[in-house]
């Protein structure tokens, strides 16, 4: 039998927001996701379609929609969203791709001058952000 590992080479995050905690687990319950990631000490959720699990089989890159993450200290199963509802949070600290994907946010985040927000300042442009991460 011959075994060939073939690890996905690429992410392709097209966009990436810090938000905060309650507003990511809100999202997350009503868009119908099924769990949250931590790794060292964040949360993360990530909007993937269907269609990205082919694109990477035939290319070996993986298209991600969003992804939103949250300072989140300490690692918990689950979170509450209200009373009763609760997202289970995987954690997910050990695991290479989202450890290369948890650094390529933290390192956009340094680059980002946003403040405030207001929509990124209603006066400029269209940024072209890369997300790229090389997984070799």
């Amino acid at each position: 039998m011959n075994v060939e590992i073939r690890p996905t080479t690429k992410i392709l995050v097209f966009s990436v927001d810090k938000r905060s905690v309650n507003n990511i687990a809100w999202c997350a319950m009503t868009y119908g996701v099924n769990r949250l990631y931590w790794i060292d000490g964040y949360l993360l959720c990530l909007e993937v379609y269907d269609k990205a699990f082919e694109h990477e089989i035939k290319t070996r890159e993986f298209p991600i929609s969003q992804v939103c993450y949250a300072r989140f200290p300490d690692y918990k199963r689950t979170h509450e969203v209200e009373k009763g509802v609760k997202l289970p949070i995987v954690d997910v600290s050990e695991m290479r791709i989202f450890c290369n994907l948890l650094k390529a946010i933290l390192a956009n985040e340094e680059n980002e001058n946003c403040e405030g927000c207001k929509c990124c300042r209603e006066n400029e442009g269209p940024k072209e952000d890369s997300y790229r991460i090389d997984l070799t």
